[in-house]
């Protein structure tokens, strides 16, 4: 395999022990709809592989309203009255406990990276710049990376910016747009065309030759897929940097 290159999925598609023995990176897409207990997550840790490496998606309540309908699979309710105060990375108690039970989850899975997936509704405002500058510059320094991946159109000044200030990793599905700043590439493989029916898509043969031919490997890179078919286009992928032609 190309040095520097780790390859996975966003969520397990078959059983934790079966893709332990396949792939050496998984992206935790739970963490997202809701936290488990710190104990879960080091069980989880203590039954990979010694070397097995675990990125997060932060949970939504940093960044997403609760009227998006990702909350339906909110395990425990979140009372009206404080309903307003999450997501968007806004200035408010709420979100910055959202960022604590994340990070405490990260801990105990030794996490290299966690990543904050912006909802499309998060779009580039004087408001949402001020909010990302104070939530970043808030929380306390640590060795965890962290990545953003905007959803809507934001300027290329914007994000370098945020990138420079806090060591933000911009997130981007390289088939959608180019990655502009971070010590690391992190793609996230959404499928395509855009729309309803993009994680459908199954990855052509040329998708992934243009997909090597975008790596740069004077930076680690990581290649998480995100479609329904990620499984078997993971496994391809992975066969065609270690110079095959089909996965088994």
């Amino acid at each position: 395999m190309a040095r520097n290159v780790k390859i996975g999925c966003c969520g397990f598609p078959r059983s934790k022990q079966e893709y332990y023995t396949r792939f050496s990176l998984v992206e935790i897409q739970s963490t997202f709809y809701h936290l488990p207990k710190p104990e879960t997550a080091q069980k989880w840790r203590e039954a990979a592989p010694q070397d097995f490496e675990f990125t997060l998606k932060a949970w939504q309540g940093i960044t997403h309203l609760t009227k998006s309908p990702t909350y339906r699979k909110i395990i425990h309710k979140i009372p009206p009255e404080v309903r307003s105060h999450y997501g968007h990375f806004r200035n408010t108690e709420q979100v910055f406990d959202a960022w604590f039970r994340t990070k405490e989850i990260a801990e105990q899975l030794r996490a290299s990276l966690i990543l904050f997936q912006c909802p499309p509704d998060f779009q580039e405002t004087e408001q949402a710049v001020a909010d990302l500058h104070s939530f970043f510059s808030r929380i306390p320094k640590t060795s965890l990376r962290m990545a953003i991946e905007f959803r809507s159109p934001w300027r290329e000044e914007t994000i370098r910016a945020l990138c420079r200030d806090y060591g933000l990793i911009h997130c981007v599905d390289p088939f959608k747009e180019r990655a502009l700043c971070g010590e690391v590439i992190y793609y996230r493989l959404h499928g395509k065309p855009p729309g309803r029916t993009m994680y459908r898509y199954t990855y052509t043969d040329d998708d992934l030759q243009r997909l090597v031919a975008w790596i740069d490997e004077s930076k680690p890179t990581y290649i998480l897929f995100n479609n329904t078919n990620m499984w078997r286009d993971a496994l391809r992928f992975m066969d065609l940097l270690n110079g095959g032609k089909h996965a088994n």
